[in-house]
């Protein structure tokens, strides 16, 4: 009996020992990122946290960035909320008119007008390919104000939207702040500290998480976080302009982990798929993958 429970003792320590030995090497990763955001042209911040896990690591974390189009996730958590309090129903319908119509990113610009689409659809738009048209018929119907109460409901006191949308800033909210920051502001780790709440559905309730999540999975933006993560499940939003390039994303790894990487004042500011910033934010990407594990085993690989 004494020798079957020194063999079960032992086994015990075996496993622990395993498992210790498979813990993610986060020290590493941390060292890691800080050099390819240090050797980065252009201001980088970045935030990683493990959502099931301890793991917490940041570079430039509290300072504030422009964020482009990153922001319209805090139009859609504003949106699931006042839904979630019956303020504005999902299924309402809105008729998109010429007024409404403004260029970027987007395909509403392209539609007739007269068009009658659901705040879902809206919704989905605004995620899946960043529509800046979708996104200010929802800012009409939510306001910019609400945004902000959300955000500092959820202690996110720095993310903010400023106005309708890039093309038009004379509905400025904050005239100071939007000609620095552009459309919208926030930080590395507020940024993140959103996805996290996302993932434990704690940002509006755990039904209207899930569907927002799964909204973000349908977005097209494969150039930054996720473009050596082929097969990777990633709930994510981008954002760009000439001098922005950014992603947050809930990348579902062995373990759950949030990746927000921030970049602004981007000195390779072309609009190609291996300027600097987008190749910086993949590299990240790889990293943080490679560090938890992919889901199905993957081999990270980057030119």
């Amino acid at each position: 009996m004494r020798e079957r429970s020194a063999l079960a003792a032992a086994a015990i320590v075996m496993i622990a020992a395993a498992a210790g030995a498979q813990k993610p090497d986060t020290a590493r990763l941390h060292r890691t990122l800080d050099s390819l955001a240090a050797a980065h042209h252009g201001s980088v911040g970045y935030a990683v946290r493990e959502v099931d896990g301890g793991a917490r690591l940041s570079f430039h974390g509290d300072s504030t960035f422009g964020t482009a189009s990153l922001i319209k996730v805090a139009v859609l958590v504003t949106l699931y909320d006042a839904a979630e309090h019956g303020l504005i129903s999902l299924d309402d319908p809105i008729t998109l008119l010429t007024i409404d119509k403004v260029g970027g990113s987007g395909v509403l610009h392209d539609l007739h007008p007269g068009l009658v689409l659901t705040v879902r659809d809206a919704a989905q738009l605004m995620i899946s390919v960043s529509d800046n048209t979708a996104t200010d018929l929802l800012l009409q119907k939510l306001t910019i104000a609400r945004v902000a109460a959300k955000m500092d409901s959820l202690h996110l006191g720095a993310t903010r939207v400023h106005h309708l949308s890039m093309m038009r800033t004379l509905t400025t909210v904050a005239k100071d702040s939007s000609e620095r920051y552009g459309l919208g502001k926030t930080t590395p780790n507020e940024m993140a500290q959103l996805l996290v709440l996302l993932a434990q559905g704690r940002a509006v309730s755990p039904r209207a998480d899930s569907a927002m999540l799964a909204m973000l999975e349908t977005n097209q933006e494969d150039e930054l976080l996720t473009r050596w993560l082929p097969g990777v499940r990633a709930a994510h939003k981008s954002g760009k302009d000439d001098e922005i390039r950014t992603e947050c994303a809930l990348l579902y790894l062995k373990t759950r982990v949030v990746a927000c990487v921030l970049t602004n004042r981007n000195a390779d500011q072309r609009w190609i798929v291996d300027n600097e910033p987008e190749r910086l934010l993949g590299r990240m990407g790889a990293e943080i993958a490679r560090t938890f594990g992919t889901v199905p085993p993957a081999k990270v690989e980057m030119p």
